[in-house]
């Protein structure tokens, strides 16, 4: 099946952009991206482009129309950006453009707010992309004070890197070949053993989780990212 996905779907009408008439920056933010799923296509490209298959299948329950809808409302205003992959790929992929780029201290402010929530499951599914965001949004620098490690993930058929050293994470998708530990699990799995407190032996012991590598490390890596108190508790 080719990936140029979005061209094999009807076209569908223009919508007519429902507007707050407001001149405040944040009224204007969700004139551009408040619609339902905007954000979230937003969220998934911020760590590299992506497929239109792979973004579908990043955000459960979003139909093919509606992706297609959003891609070219979010590229109308220049937050995405469609690119093609080099030989021997030759693909088309989504792209946030430099200015969409900008919205991940916004990810990070929400998250961190929401997580207050005594209302947010955690246990509802979550995407790759999505759990490793969230480490950047988490991390505890002062907890990883003089650490510096290279690890890996392998989240069902992605592979992503993250670099820890002068008390920052950076995270990026790429060949986990070299990393000091390795998780591979399912986002999920892996969102258990660092936000839910799970033991990384009870996670293998399932064969939910296999670790590679320094094992005191994965230990100390699972510490590093504190969820904030809930409010009004």
């Amino acid at each position: 099946m080719s990936e140029n996905i979005p061209h094999e779907i009807a076209p569908q009408p223009r919508r007519q952009p429902r507007r707050y008439e407001d001149a405040c920056g944040a009224a204007h933010a969700l004139d551009l991206v408040g619609d339902r799923w905007a954000l979230l296509v937003m969220r998934e490209l911020l760590l590299g482009p992506r497929r239109f298959g792979d973004l579908r299948a990043s955000l459960c329950g979003i139909s093919a129309n509606i992706l297609t809808q959003r891609l070219e409302e979010l590229e109308a205003i220049g937050v995405v950006e469609r690119r093609v992959l080099p030989p021997p790929a030759r693909v088309q992929v989504y792209a946030l453009t430099p200015w969409g780029m900008e919205s991940e201290p916004i990810f990070q402010a929400l998250g961190r707010w929401a997580a207050r929530s005594p209302r947010h499951d955690p246990r509802l599914p979550i995407s790759a992309v999505s759990f490793l965001l969230s480490l950047r949004t988490m991390f505890d620098a002062p907890r990883a004070e003089g650490l510096r490690a290279r690890l890996g993930f392998r989240l069902g058929e992605e592979e992503f890197v993250a670099r820890l050293g002068g008390g920052q994470i950076l995270v990026e998708a790429g060949p986990v070949a070299g990393a000091d530990v390795v998780f591979a699990g399912s986002p999920a799995v892996m969102a258990a053993a660092v936000y839910g407190g799970v033991p990384l032996p009870a996670l293998e012991a399932e064969g939910a989780l296999r670790v590679e590598g320094d094992r005191a490390l994965a230990e100390r890596f699972l510490g590093l990212f504190p969820l904030p108190p809930k409010a009004g508790g």
